[in-house]
């Protein structure tokens, strides 16, 4: 998928949505995880549905393209959103709280992604 050329509200997103997958698992901190066997999906709605996982298990983090079948959590959001989330020009939980983000699963391994894929700089 492209870079979006079209901006929002003044933010032009330079990175893709895979790329953000991409950012997570190089930012991935195995020490975080101990104990976890996890499958967490996105599906992000843009031009189609697109669906992406991360599996966590044994202190490593996988990604899958495509998602998976059996997620723990899934966290579903428009493309927009959730490069304006990866951005840091939108808040989580404000997402969250205006219906921008929606979580099914286990919410609470939701409150554990800070952890496990901490952001180092946003640009």
């Amino acid at each position: 998928m492209p870079p979006l050329a079209a901006s929002s509200k003044g933010v032009v997103f330079t990175m893709t949505v895979n790329e953000t997958f991409e950012n997570m698992l190089a930012n991935f901190n195995p020490a975080n995880s101990t104990g976890l066997d996890k499958k967490l999906q996105w599906d992000i709605t843009g031009d189609k549905l697109e669906k992406w996982a991360l599996h966590v298990h044994d202190q490593t983090c996988e990604l899958i393209y495509g998602g998976v079948e059996k997620p723990d959590i899934t966290f579903q959001a428009w493309e927009k959103d959730w490069l304006l989330l990866n951005a840091g020009k939108l808040d989580a939980t404000m997402a969250f709280m205006t219906g921008k983000l929606k979580i099914t699963g286990d919410v609470g391994l939701a409150m554990k992604i800070p952890s496990l894929f901490p952001v180092h700089s946003r640009a």
